[in-house]
């Protein structure tokens, strides 16, 4: 999937930074030992603080001078310049989701690198990939988990691959909208649980998403900000939720599977919801709580 050039990026709410200064502070680690464990239970996942424990550290998460959002300006940016197509996928999502649901605000997006302080959520590092704090709702990226995302998870990647971990983000956000996000710690683990019904939908949410993303057009602009889907975009954002599946990576890092302990879903199953949101259009199909047939 390509940005339609003609498109202007709005940086207004995205700020840019990363890095570690002196201090005391809290991050997000729990000492699992390597991006792969930390990720089974964090990627894609819900305010970290409350996933992994805390620990003091030295250092307060004090941001160093990050990306230079001045080079995102048109839609030929987000197509050449990973951190620009991220900025570009959140305006598109706010196109669309102003569009379908009454009263929505716009979150913001924090692009880092290596680790960050949030404002609700305590101090991330890269290694819990991309999440969404509802304590400043904000979503926060390091893209440089896109490029783990092939090498680790065996995603194929592309452009709509690297979409739908921003979209899957935005969910997170229409959860927090709707009053629904806290019920992901509601039985949180599980196949049936909430964490995975939380994380099915806005699954969900990004098929829903890229629905309406190549027909919806840019206020001001009056171009649609994405080109239409080819099979091959669809088959790169069924790949990344095919990879990032609790299942999946579960096998991949300890050999076994453990649905008691799943907390986002299985790769069938992400994949599934995806679809269902991208076939339907209808948010209302999202709907992960009120059925007993997740996939």
């Amino acid at each position: 999937m390509t940005f339609n050039e003609g498109m202007r990026i709005d940086t207004s709410t995205t700020s840019s930074g990363g890095g570690r200064g002196p201090g005391r502070g809290i991050a997000v680690g729990g000492g699992l030992g390597g991006l792969l464990i930390v990720v089974v239970a964090l990627f894609l996942g819900v305010d970290p603080s409350t996933v992994v424990p805390e620990q003091q550290m030295d250092t307060q998460g004090v941001d160093a001078p990050g990306f230079d959002l001045s080079q995102c300006q048109t839609g030929a940016d987000a197509n050449s310049i990973v951190q620009c197509r991220v900025v570009a996928t959140g305006n598109s999502l706010d196109g669309v989701w102003a569009e379908l649901m009454q009263g929505y605000t716009r979150p913001h997006v924090r692009l880092f690198t290596g680790g960050t302080n949030t404002g609700g959520c305590g101090y991330a590092s890269s290694a819990v990939g991309p999440f969404y704090c509802p304590g400043d709702k904000t979503a926060y990226f390091d893209t440089d988990f896109f490029d783990t995302l092939v090498t680790e998870f065996g995603s194929s990647g592309g452009p709509l691959a690297e979409e739908y971990v921003v979209a899957h983000e935005f969910g997170h956000h229409i959860q927090n909208l709707q009053g629904v996000l806290g019920r992901a710690q509601q039985d949180p683990t599980g196949p049936t649980g909430g964490g995975v019904r939380t994380e099915l939908q806005a699954d969900c949410y990004a098929g829903v998403w890229a629905h309406y993303a190549s027909i919806t057009k840019q206020e001001g602009t009056d171009v649609t900000f994405l080109k239409p889907l080819t099979d091959k975009d669809i088959a790169d954002a069924l790949s990344a939720a095919s990879a990032v599946g609790d299942d999946r990576i579960q096998e991949q890092a300890t050999g076994r599977v453990s649905p008691e302990s799943w907390t986002h879903g299985s790769s069938e199953q992400r994949q599934k919801w995806f679809t269902t949101g991208y076939r339907t259009g209808d948010p209302a199909k999202c709907d992960t709580f009120a059925t007993n047939n997740l996939g």
